[in-house]
């Protein structure tokens, strides 16, 4: 065979139910394409008004129609806008993926740069065939003595074209549904899909029923407008009462004041807000205004806690409102929803490529008409520009919440314990983000007051180098062996349930210790970051062990910890049992638990994993009771290990003990209730 040059070609047969089919992951989306379509047009012929080539009628209000028509199985799109001639439909229909929008502002680029065009790829039309057995278009152009065209397509790849009887500039898209979609053609349905994507389109958009009976209202005549149809003038007398006065007399009251009312055909109410809040400067912006927005938009009844407007224009446009909202407890959902826009087109929620993760907590919208978006508008192309974006919004999230640290702490420390998940699951995913915040991180204290790290630092490292001010000749014997020696670590202690761990919390206090207060499910990850991060910290729980401040002089022979260990195993028939005899300064405190922090950290990466089965003995993971030697019932059984009661008390001391460590299991609480009604009938005798 002779060598052979040639093009590709490609089948439109075979492409088009392809892209019928598989261009949009979701059909209902077909709404959103053309009646962005519509909006376009109308666009093209409001820049066409602004550079002098038409003119508008004095009564001219763009708008976009959507009628429904369930017993003819149709859904109409009327829009008044630009309209099409025979050729331009040959151009912009026939020609798949030819766009209307990109010829227009290659045209135009020079003349305006108003009012960005929604669609870029022309294929949008086209998703009508998703839900439709033949697609109906009546168009005609604004150009002067132009003729109406009619479209006609049944998902093939023919159509026939021919003069129509349009009457008024525009186009009018008929979708005769087939029989899997006609819930398209029920009126509320359509709503929920309209209010879906287009609820914030730059075009009043107006849903109607066919045949619909004609709905009125009635209104003060002084609230008349041109345009209203008037069917009947009402006139109301002044109503009165008979109402009994300061004296007791009954006279006639005016309650309600002569009126002149108006019945008229009841207005039409628009599906969109062609002008939302986040196209508005901030100046222009109210409280009252973000507040009714996140109701609006969000269904959410709370208010918001804060907000962040954005407004750039270079070097690329972007705009939205970030909302930051109230968490009731650790329990609620922190999962927030970030609507998508692209030239107020609603895209998708939370694309994790524009919205970095840890933002995905937020309520918001973000518009940005530079989005590389693919031919569908349904996701992002793979672009560096997209990088940039996400990294804009994560800046400025970051300058919102430091500018509010640094010039108004007080409202700050009032939404801390709001927007502290959300703060911390930022540091642990953006580098950036963490570095800016690592100064405005705040620790409330067993006091109830707000620390920054910085704080919680100092306060700690007198007590640490006290402390370890007794161990200087051990460490000087290391070195000399020539061991590595570790760096110098300070202490933070931290509590994770102030209820239950209000004994610990007591004996700091008394000591003149202090703790911060971490009792969210992120904070055991977050201290892990902390400490990665910074190797001169560490964090442990108040109960992870008894520190030289709680103890008092002096401590307990060996003889005396020894028999005391071998009675509470024997009693609590734990022959594994970690015990340790201290002698504490709070003579109140019988009996206490400690674990150490690694311990705890494994037993909880056990339970983030599902891990229940295995022994946390196996990691060192056992639990520790102190016994305080200078209390009158540690120092009773050590004297009387022989009474009656001995392995009573040891039983309601070590559940004490563990009460105010973790919760019991509920056998061990039934043990526990039992028991202490003994001993209070003991106390009866």
């Amino acid at each position: 065979m002779a060598e052979k040059h040639g093009n590709l070609s490609i089948n439109s047969e075979n492409i088009f139910p392809i892209i019928k089919k598989w261009l949009y992951s979701d059909h209902d989306i077909f709404v959103r394409e053309l009646v962005s379509n519509g909006c376009d047009a109308i666009t093209k012929l409001k820049k066409l008004e602004v550079m002098g080539e038409y003119t508008f009628a004095d009564d001219y209000k763009p708008a976009v129609q959507v009628v429904v028509d369930s017993d003819a199985k149709t859904l109409k799109f009327i829009d008044n806008g630009i309209g099409m001639t025979a050729d331009e439909v040959e151009e912009y229909i026939t020609q798949i993926a030819f766009s209307g929008a990109t010829e227009f502002l290659e045209k135009y680029k020079d003349k305006t740069t108003d009012d960005q065009m929604i669609g870029h790829f022309g294929l949008g039309f086209y998703s009508a065939f998703m839900v439709a057995d033949e697609v109906h278009i009546d168009t005609l152009s604004f150009k002067e003595g132009a003729t109406p065209v009619h479209w006609t397509c049944d998902g093939g790849t023919e159509y026939d074209m021919k003069d129509g009887d349009r009457t008024t500039v525009g186009t009018e898209i008929t979708l005769f549904l087939n029989d899997e979609s006609l819930e398209f053609c029920n009126e509320y349905r359509m709503r929920e899909v309209i209010e879906k994507y287009c609820s914030f389109m730059p075009v009043n958009i107006y849903l109607s029923k066919a045949n619909a009976e004609q709905e009125y209202e009635t209104i003060d005549e002084a609230d008349l407008k041109d345009d209203d149809v008037v069917v009947e003038h009402i006139h109301e007398d002044a109503k009165t009462e008979e109402k009994e006065n300061d004296k007791g007399e009954k006279e006639v009251v005016e309650v309600s004041p002569a009126r002149d009312r108006v019945k008229i055909n009841k207005r039409p109410v628009s599906l969109s807000d062609p002008n939302p809040l986040w196209m508005k400067h901030p100046n222009e912006c109210s409280d009252e205004d973000y507040k009714e927005f996140y109701r609006k938009v969000f269904m959410d009844y709370k208010e918001p806690l804060f907000w962040i407007h954005l407004n750039m224009d270079y070097p690329f446009n972007l705009k939205g409102i970030l909302y930051f909202p109230k968490i009731n407890t650790e329990y609620d959902s922190i999962e927030g929803t970030i609507k998508l826009y692209n030239n107020q087109v609603f895209i998708a929620d939370n694309i994790k490529e524009v919205i970095p993760e840890f933002l995905l907590l937020l309520k918001g919208v973000i518009d940005c008409p530079d989005l590389p978006l693919n031919v569908s508008r349904s996701a992002l192309q793979n672009d560096g520009f997209v990088q940039k974006i996400s990294e804009y919004i994560s800046k400025k999230v970051a300058d919102k919440l430091t500018g509010m640290c640094k010039t108004d702490r007080e409202s700050y420390e009032k939404y801390w314990d709001d927007i502290s998940p959300f703060i911390k699951f930022g540091c642990i995913k953006d580098s950036k983000f963490a570095e800016k915040l690592h100064d405005y991180i705040l620790f409330k204290d067993i006091d109830n007051k707000y620390l920054t790290l910085k704080d919680c630092i100092e306060q700690n490292k007198k007590a640490d180098t006290e402390e370890k001010a007794e161990d200087t000749e051990k460490t000087e014997d290391t070195e000399k062996k020539g061991e590595n020696k570790e760096p110098e670590k300070t202490t933070i202690f931290y509590v994770t349930d102030a209820v239950q761990q209000s004994q610990y919390i007591n004996m700091f206090r008394e000591a003149g210790k202090n703790a911060v207060i971490l009792s969210h499910n992120i904070d055991t990850t977050f201290i892990s970051h902390l400490e990665q991060k910074d190797q001169t910290i560490q964090f442990k729980r108040i109960d992870a062990d008894v520190t030289e401040e709680l103890k008092g002089e002096g401590a307990a022979d060996e003889e005396t910890a020894k028999a005391l260990t071998e009675l509470f195993r024997k009693s609590l028939n734990m022959d594994k049992l970690e015990v340790k005899v201290e002698n504490l300064k709070n003579e109140s405190v019988a009996a206490m638990m400690t674990l150490s922090e690694e311990s705890r950290r494994m037993q909880d990466m056990m339970k983030m994993y599902n891990m229940y089965g295995m022994d946390p003995g196996m990691f060192g993971g056992q639990e520790t009771l102190v016994l305080n030697i200078s209390h009158p019932l540690v120092k009773y059984l050590a004297e009387n290990q022989e009474s009656a009661h001995a392995e009573m008390i040891c039983q309601q001391l070590y559940d004490l003990a563990m009460l105010s460590h973790k919760q019991l299991s509920p056998d061990e609480m039934t043990k526990f209730v039992q028991r202490s009604n003994e001993i209070l009938m003991l106390l009866t005798k």
